[in-house]
């Protein structure tokens, strides 16, 4: 802050408390499909005592004449966000209704063995993960019914070899590059993990063949945990055709960073399974059925702008 346009006020104020708290909020992972758990922790401090009373100093920042208010303009600026995306937000919901989509009966919450341990549950999501990328749901889950079929555990994984594998997830995308990522995953799980997956993004992201939109959907899946939006084709080209980025993005990574600048994070959890729902059924990459959508009238694509 400039010095020189910017004029400093301290007021004292007497207080005869023992001192303020600050609270940190923080996330924890929880077990498969058992939400996200809140945990708080406090930590205080006490001001420096004096010979008498404690006093308190509340420091305020005018701006002056010549600066314009500028430094507190910027402090109070609303954060940027999309034309309309409360009222399109709501016409998806009202269209996504049914649940009716491929990603809602063939998603990854729905691959996995509801009969197997917690470890082998969550390694199962993150498998289909690494199956599902640059492949339709359907074959995701045909695949993953017929590893399930032989046993699929970290160690049957590693047991099977490469040739068998790669005819047990066949037809996915891709499929030779993944025989190998699932191998060393797999690997890297047993020997550093106890055959369990990581639960932070971070050390998803590491794995072999494991990207950000895959991690976040594990952690929301396998852990119960909301780390961030995960951002499919999908979504990437809904969110541009929809404007919801402040312009034009060009990976689904892009995308997801400017997503999260300014939606609200309540409504993180739920946009990954929305938008590619929506993205199957009505806003298709090619011809998309625009006639049929909601949103034909706010939709900046569907109005040709």
């Amino acid at each position: 802050m400039n010095a020189a346009g910017v004029r400093m006020v301290v007021t004292r104020a007497r207080s005869r408390g023992t001192g303020a708290s600050l609270r940190r909020r923080g996330e924890k992972a929880a077990p498969l499909r058992s939400g996200e758990a809140a945990a708080e922790e406090r930590k205080s401090y006490s001001p420096v005592k004096r010979q008498r009373k404690a006093q308190r100093l509340s420091v305020a920042y005018e701006a002056s004449e010549g600066e314009g208010g500028e430094g507190a303009e910027h402090l109070q600026a609303p954060s940027w966000q999309p034309q309309d995306w409360r009222q399109q937000l709501d016409n998806i919901r009202t269209m996504r209704s049914g649940k009716d989509a491929p990603v809602d009966q063939l998603g990854a919450e729905h691959c996995f063995d509801p009969s197997a341990s917690p470890k082998v549950r969550r390694y199962q999501v993150l498998l289909s993960l690494m199956l599902s990328s640059q492949t339709k749901d359907q074959v995701t889950a045909g695949a993953m019914q017929r590893l399930r079929a032989r046993g699929l555990t970290v160690d049957s994984i590693l047991q099977t070899d490469d040739s068998t594998l790669g005819a047990l997830i066949y037809p996915v995308g891709f499929w030779r590059s993944k025989v190998k990522y699932i191998k060393q995953t797999s690997a890297i799980l047993q020997q550093r993990y106890d055959g369990d997956i990581p639960a932070s993004v971070a050390e998803l992201v590491a794995l072999p063949g494991v990207g950000p939109k895959m991690a976040h959907l594990a952690m929301a899946v396998a852990w119960g945990t909301v780390s961030g939006i995960a951002v499919d084709t999908h979504v990437h080209r809904i969110a541009n055709r929809l404007r919801w980025t402040k312009k034009a993005t060009k990976s689904p990574e892009e995308t997801r960073r400017a997503l999260e600048e300014w939606l609200p994070r309540e409504l993180w959890s739920e946009i990954n399974g929305l938008l590619v729902g929506f993205g199957q059924q009505t806003c298709l990459p090619i011809r998309p059925r625009c006639q049929a959508c909601l949103n034909r009238a706010l939709c900046p694509a569907a109005r040709g702008l």
